[in-house]
């Protein structure tokens, strides 16, 4: 059942809940990044089963029909968690958080490229658009050639690399969406991300304390919470009408960075941000459109 506001509401809770979740990783300090992901992810299955208890049953949550997908999705996911988390420990809140809304603009390519979908010209110019935005939040972070020169070394190439991929995990999504469940596709996510970061652990960890454990059992927590609000919001809503919320999470990054970190965003990165996210709304008012040119032509379903 459609209920438009309630998933409205879950989306903005996604948004502060994710940004929360950054925000406490850096109160936790330096931690090796391999340590940050495995708190991220196991400490994130706790909200996971505590809502399957209402929903699909604990022991419904790991079946599925597409094991593999499954796997590739994690593996995406675990590998764009590291670079935005590592991207985290150089980059000011905002800035990550902006780097996050090329995601959108990544996804188009990838579904025209791999998913065989039409793109025309009209959204082809938003992901130019939306790329030439890119060039200008680069420009404080050593502008293209530092991403040519250092490639996912520097802060800006990791945050990109993460938004790549995070629009690699949406391409598979929405091959998966059909036969899985939400719960299932995030239950593979989190064991994953989480096995994979145990391992790194091995021979990178340090021993926290008290405090920094806190914040990263938080995190997992907020990260847990971000992912239900993220996944329920679409059953209420439709993903034309929630886009343009994931950039209410650019209020939560400047207020909570200014408030806590003192960090004050570069005026270039916010102008790019501003042409990304023109970019991500035309792109996602375009496809609107068109699904509503595709219901008139076809009708009502008899």
């Amino acid at each position: 059942m459609k209920h438009p506001s309630l998933g409205i509401a879950l989306k903005l809770g996604a948004t502060l809940a994710f940004t929360l979740m950054y925000t406490v990783i850096k109160l936790a300090g330096t931690v090796p990044v391999g340590e940050v992901v495995f708190f991220r992810t196991f400490f994130a299955l706790v909200p996971l089963f505590a809502l399957s208890l209402r929903t699909v049953g604990p022991l419904n949550i790991a079946r599925t029909k597409r094991p593999f997908m499954h796997m590739a999705r994690a593996l995406a996911g675990v590998s764009s968690m590291f670079l935005n988390f590592a991207a985290l420990m150089i980059l000011p809140l905002a800035d990550i958080t902006a780097f996050g809304f090329v995601m959108p603009i990544f996804a188009v390519v990838l579904a025209a490229l791999f998913l065989h979908e039409r793109v025309g010209r009209y959204r082809w110019s938003a992901v130019i658009a939306g790329f030439i935005g890119v060039l200008v939040m680069l420009s404080p972070h050593g502008g293209l050639e530092a991403i040519v020169m250092h490639g996912f070394t520097s802060g800006a190439g990791m945050a990109l690399g993460g938004a790549l991929l995070s629009a690699v995990v949406v391409t598979l999504i929405r091959r998966m969406h059909e036969t899985e469940r939400g719960e299932t596709i995030v239950f593979y996510f989190m064991t994953t991300s989480a096995a994979v970061s145990a391992l790194t652990m091995i021979w990178y960890r340090v021993p926290l304390s008290p405090e920094a454990a806190t914040w990263l059992v938080l995190s997992g927590l907020l990260g847990g919470v971000g992912q239900i609000c993220m996944t329920f919001s679409y059953r209420y809503a439709e993903p034309s009408l929630l886009a343009p919320f994931d950039y209410v999470a650019m209020i939560w990054a400047v207020a909570l960075g200014y408030l806590i970190f003192a960090e004050i965003p570069e005026p270039l990165v916010m102008i790019g941000a501003g042409i990304v996210i023109a970019a991500g709304l035309f792109i996602v008012w375009r496809e609107r459109q068109l699904n509503r040119v595709i219901a008139i032509r076809t009708g009502p379903a008899l």
